[in-house]
């Protein structure tokens, strides 16, 4: 049954997914790529609630958003045709960080007052060697953290890494 889900979505995708005039090669492959993204996490458990989210006012978007057992994830997908020096998650720099937990912010925002899940950032770096092979698929679960722990200590975030202590001085 999972394979017909696959064989579905895929065509949906290229049928409904086919270049527009001037559309640029690289949102293509990003498309191409969150939807096998998509399909990835399903795989392995995910339930998927939201794809490409993004609130009024805000640049940012969240790829997709996701509920790994009792854990919210905010995923972010990054692809790539070609290997290069730098992997495809290494393109998630700190401002895009920022946005990411931006529009993560004012998604929690909108759950009910009752639901106060544990939240975990995770990439998935997705790699075509030619974009015509099977693309190299790697999850990263808990990517990056909330900024500022004293900020956010609340029932809403999963709890701040421990403080790192320094050795004593000599």
């Amino acid at each position: 049954m999972a394979w017909l889900v696959k064989l579905i979505t895929r065509s949906i995708q290229f049928l409904g997914g086919s270049p527009v005039a001037g559309e640029p090669e690289h949102l293509r492959v990003g498309r191409q790529g969150e939807a096998e993204a998509y399909l990835y996490l399903r795989d392995h458990g995910y339930r998927i609630v939201a794809t490409n989210f993004r609130t009024p006012g805000s640049r940012g978007e969240i790829d997709l958003v996701a509920w790994d057992g009792d854990v919210l994830c905010f995923v972010e997908v990054k692809t790539r045709v070609g290997v290069g020096l730098v992997p495809a998650e290494g393109a998630v720099d700190s401002a895009k960080r920022q946005h990411i937990r931006a529009v993560a912010r004012r998604y929690l925002r909108r759950l009910p007052l009752d639901r106060n899940p544990p939240c975990r950032f995770d990439i998935v770096s997705i790699t075509y060697v030619e974009e015509s092979t099977p693309p190299d698929i790697k999850l990263i679960p808990g990517a990056f953290r909330w900024h500022n722990r004293r900020r956010f200590e609340s029932a809403y975030f999963a709890a701040p890494p421990k403080p790192r202590r320094w050795p004593p001085r000599r």
